[in-house]
């Protein structure tokens, strides 16, 4: 009986465990795409820096250009703060 609470607790702090340190994904757009032949509409639009970008296309049949995405995304509203007198 002992070892079946044991195993019980030991389940439900393994499960607490990866349900506290699980996060949702973060969707994020980069400033700059590598496109050509082969990479799609928009291509691989995962670079921080151009440079990152050119080095990457370097030897291949491919170009960097910025991310349309990145270049017209709408900012988030400002939260207004009121003060109350």
């Amino acid at each position: 009986m002992r070892n079946v609470k044991f195993a019980i607790l030991v389940l439900l702090a393994a499960g607490g465990a990866t349900l506290a340190g699980s996060a949702p994904a973060a969707a994020r757009d980069y400033p700059y795409c590598l496109s050509g032949a082969g990479y799609g509409y928009l291509g691989d639009c995962s670079y921080n820096t151009f440079a990152q970008c050119e080095a990457s296309a370097s030897g291949r049949l491919a170009y960097c250009t910025g991310n349309p995405r990145f270049a017209y995304a709408r900012e988030t509203p400002r939260r207004r703060h009121y003060r109350s007198y």
